[in-house]
């Protein structure tokens, strides 16, 4: 996922979204940041809105072939939903992430509402490669502290997928995964993909 930017809090008014981001930074609640009616890709951190830069071409060839493969699995045998930002992922209260990739088992369809999900419990991200930083150390920290199973972190410029599993509080490797290899998972038994597969998908 690409690197945030944190909205100015003297917005032109010009857009819904420039207008009421003349509140102060800091104070927006989550009813206001849910109300949010724009095309703008937003997260939301204790109070403060953060814009979600578009999106790579390749980017989002590897999420489109990573979400597939995925619902293709986990829909033949009903376990649940996969789905791809936009989709808001409430992390704790006043903390809201727009992973590129989520997935919810059936079994926890009541943390499932119409604006968010309430957690996962699988969720992929593909590296910017402006702020590595992001995905492989802010949101694997967030998304071990929300107790999220599985991460998997997709660096498409090391050609390497990386799986974690959740361990008490904190991530343990499951696997690196390269071209050559199959990344599996270990929530889903069974489930593996292809990552000279994953990769070539980048070129269309």
């Amino acid at each position: 996922m690409y690197a945030n930017t944190r909205i100015s809090a003297t917005g032109g008014g010009r857009t819904d979204l420039e207008h009421r981001a003349t509140l102060a930074q800091g104070h927006w609640d989550e009813e206001e940041y849910l109300a949010l009616d724009t095309n703008h890709l937003i997260e939301f951190s204790h109070g403060h809105l953060e814009v979600v830069p578009m999106p790579t071409l390749s980017h989002q060839r590897i999420v489109l072939f990573l979400v597939q493969v995925l619902s293709r699995f986990v829909k033949s045998r009903r376990l649940g939903e996969a789905l791809t930002s936009p989709l808001r992922v409430q992390l704790w209260s006043g903390k809201f992430r727009e992973p590129d990739v989520v997935f919810m088992l059936a079994s926890h369809r009541d943390r499932k509402t119409e604006q968010y999900f309430i957690g996962a419990d699988l969720v992929m991200e593909v590296v910017s490669p402006k702020d590595r930083r992001h995905d492989t150390e802010t949101k694997r920290r967030e998304y071990a502290q929300a107790g999220i199973p599985e991460y998997w972190i997709v660096d498409q410029e090391r050609a390497e997928i990386l799986v974690l599993m959740l361990a008490g509080d904190r991530y343990a490797e499951h696997g690196r995964f390269t071209p050559g290899q199959q990344a599996t998972s270990v929530l889903l038994q069974g489930f593996a993909v292809d990552v000279a597969e994953v990769f070539a998908a980048a070129e269309g």
